[in-house]
C-alpha cells in the first residue's frame, strides 16, 4: 500500500493555470473544461489560484466567482484546494470563508507578502487571526512556502507552534523553496504532516522521504506521468518504469522553463488544448512572442512523440 494515502491530503494536485477572456476576467468556461479534463487525465486535485493561476491578479471578488462557478459545472468541492490567501487578514478571511462554506478539501495560504524581514511571531498572529475569523471546524489550511517569490519564507518553529495551536486545522504545506533537503527535513519532523512538493522533479525523492504528493504547474499537462509516479513508487518492482517516467516528467518541466514559466505554460496549454485564448497572461506578466510559442510547440511535438513511443 502506498504510505503516503495515510496522511491527511496526498497524491497529485494541479496548480492549474487560470484562462482569461480578452477582456482580463478569468474565462470561467474554459477553466471548468479544464479542470475536468485534469481529473481525467490524473489529477487528485485541482489547487487553483495560486502562483501559475495568477491568483494575485485578480479581484477578491472574481476568484471567489472562479471558485463558485468550477462547483456549480460539476467538480466536486472535496477535490479542490484553492489559494485564499491577501497581503491582510480581512481579505484573506473572506476568501477562505468562501471557499470554506463551498465545502473544498483544504485552502492553501500564503503568508502575508509584502511587509519582507517579519517575526515569526507577526506570521502567527496571521494565521491565528485568519484561523480565528473563519470561525469553523471544517477549516483545514495547507500552509504555502515560497520564499523565491514572497520572499517571506515560514520557519519549521512556527509550522511546529501553527500545528501545536490548531491542531487538525494547519494539515499540510506546499513546499516550492526549491530546497529538497528542507522538505525531507519538514517530511522527517511531522510525519503526520502532508508535505507536498512545488516542483515536479522534487516528488519522487520527497514521497520516499515520507511526503505526501505535490502541487505542481507542470501536471496542466503531464498529470499521467505523476499520477504514475505517486501509484507506483513504492513497488520495487515498479522501479524501471518509474524512474522512466520521472525522466518524462523532468523533460516536460524542463520546456516550462524555456522561457519565463507562466506563459510558456500557457502558450503549452493553447496547444493541447487547442484554445488560442490559452496564451494570455495577466499584467505585469507578458505572453510569449510568436516565434517562442512556435519554437516551445515544436518541442512540445518532440515530447508528444517520445511520449508515445
Amino acid at each position: 500500500m502506498n504510505p503516503a494515502l495515510a496522511l491527511p491530503v496526498s497524491g497529485v494536485y494541479s496548480a492549474a493555470a487560470t484562462p482569461v477572456l480578452a477582456s482580463g476576467k478569468p474565462d470561467h468556461a474554459t477553466f471548468a473544461i479544464h479542470c475536468k479534463a485534469l481529473l481525467e487525465e490524473g489529477c487528485d486535485g485541482i489547487a487553483l489560484l495560486g502562483t501559475t493561476g495568477e491568483a494575485n491578479s485578480f479581484s477578491i471578488a472574481q476568484r471567489q466567482n472562479l471558485l463558485a462557478s468550477l462547483v456549480d459545472a460539476g467538480v466536486d468541492p472535496s477535490r479542490l484546494l484553492p489559494g485564499t490567501s491577501q497581503t491582510n487578514v480581512a481579505d484573506s478571511i473572506a476568501l477562505t470563508r468562501h471557499a470554506v462554506d463551498l465545502g473544498v478539501a483544504a485552502t492553501v495560504v500564503l503568508p502575508p507578502f509584502y511587509y519582507k524581514g517579519v517575526s515569526d511571531e507577526g506570521l502567527f498572529r496571521f494565521y491565528a487571526e485568519l484561523i480565528e475569523g473563519v470561525g469553523s471546524d471544517r477549516l483545514r489550511i495547507i500552509l504555502y512556502h515560497i520564499p523565491p517569490i514572497a520572499q517571506v519564507g515560514l520557519s519549521t518553529d512556527l509550522i511546529a507552534r501553527l500545528r501545536e495551536q490548531f491542531p487538525g486545522i494547519v494539515i499540510g504545506i506546499k513546499d516550492s523553496s526549491g530546497n529538497l533537503e528542507h522538505m525531507q527535513g519538514l517530511a522527517g519532523r511531522f510525519p503526520d504532516f502532508s508535505v507536498l512538493s512545488g516542483a515536479d522533479p522534487f516528488m519522487l525523492p520527497l514521497l520516499r522521504a515520507g511526503g505526501a504528493g505535490c502541487i505542481t504547474s507542470s501536471s496542466n499537462l503531464i498529470a499521467r506521468h505523476l499520477r504514475f509516479v505517486f501509484d507506483n513508487w513504492f513497488d520495487a518492482a515498479q522501479e524501471e518504469a518509474v524512474n522512466a517516467a520521472q525522466q518524462r516528467i523532468d523533460a516536460w518541466r524542463n520546456l516550462s522553463n524555456a522561457y519565463v514559466q507562466l506563459p510558456t505554460i500557457k502558450a503549452m496549454l493553447s496547444r493541447r488544448r487547442q484554445h488560442d485564448g490559452w496564451t494570455r497572461v495577466r499584467p505585469p506578466l507578458v505572453e510569449l512572442t510568436r516565434e517562442q510559442i512556435e519554437t516551445v510547440w515544436d518541442q512540445m511535438q518532440s515530447l508528444e512523440e517520445q511520449d508515445n513511443v
